[in-house]
């Protein structure tokens, strides 16, 4: 449900006006943004659970951006948890190609940090978009990367981490990102618990400043409460609360 503290819309994205990118903006209302947050969703498109997560993070004062990465192919899409839904995902997702996804990314960073004050940028994402997320984290600057489950991470398996998957690329994420944030259920199904221990051990070789948490007992999509079958309110509320204190730290103003 919105919130009344916050306003959106969707917008071009850097000038891309006609045909081109867009994002769904979303600002606190009647206060200076402390920040601003790039925000990439799971296969499933611009959701109601994507906006959701944009208003809460405008509902704590940073202005957010939700680019719609499959705009070549489906303008605003957005699907529901069903299996015609993650069929309709699924192809859209293995359509996306890195040069063009990093093109909507740098034009969506840019967009949003018109928006943020005098604080820092993040870059937010879960499922796919927590892969976004650190992909985005090899080629642009961010104070803060925060990935949720994001999956194909350094094994690769979609288009998208090839041809090199992001963190095979750690030495540049060392040199893009202030801190990283990860958070992954143990008993996830798109990246197994021995990926992310590598994912941690590359990070942590390449010198990147990070966190890695880990949920027992839970899978993926476990922050998506708009996903019954997998979501964990326990794992999904200790994760918000972390996400919105390295917000804090990360983004804060100089």
């Amino acid at each position: 449900m919105a919130d009344s503290t916050t306003t959106a819309r969707w917008i071009p994205l850097g000038e891309g006006e006609g045909g081109g990118p867009e994002g769904l903006l979303v600002l606190p209302d009647g206060r200076p943004a402390r920040g601003s947050v790039v925000v990439a969703g799971e296969f499933f498109g611009v959701t109601g659970h994507l906006k959701a997560v944009c208003e809460r993070l405008a509902a704590a004062g940073y202005a957010v951006l939700a680019p719609d990465f499959y705009w070549r192919n489906a303008r605003r899409a957005g699907f529901g948890h069903d299996e015609a839904g993650r069929a309709e995902g699924r192809r859209l997702m293995t359509a996306l190609r890195r040069d063009e996804v990093l093109a909507d990314l740098t034009a969506a960073r840019s967009t949003v940090r018109e928006f943020g004050g005098q604080g820092g940028t993040a870059m937010l994402g879960f499922s796919l978009g927590g892969h976004i997320a650190v992909l985005g984290a090899t080629a642009l600057p961010f104070d803060l990367v925060v990935s949720y489950y994001g999956g194909w991470l350094l094994d690769g398996g979609i288009p998208l981490a090839e041809p090199r998957p992001p963190v095979a690329d750690s030495a540049a994420i060392a040199k893009n990102t202030g801190f990283l944030l990860g958070f992954f259920g143990a008993d996830d199904f798109v990246m197994s618990l021995d990926e992310w221990h590598r994912v941690g051990e590359h990070l942590h070789a390449a010198g990147v400043r990070h966190e890695q948490v880990t949920y027992q007992g839970v899978g993926h999509g476990f922050f998506n409460d708009e996903r019954p079958d997998t979501f964990d309110e326990k794992s999904a509320t200790d994760a918000w609360r972390r996400t919105l204190d390295a917000l804090a730290e990360h983004l804060r103003r100089g």
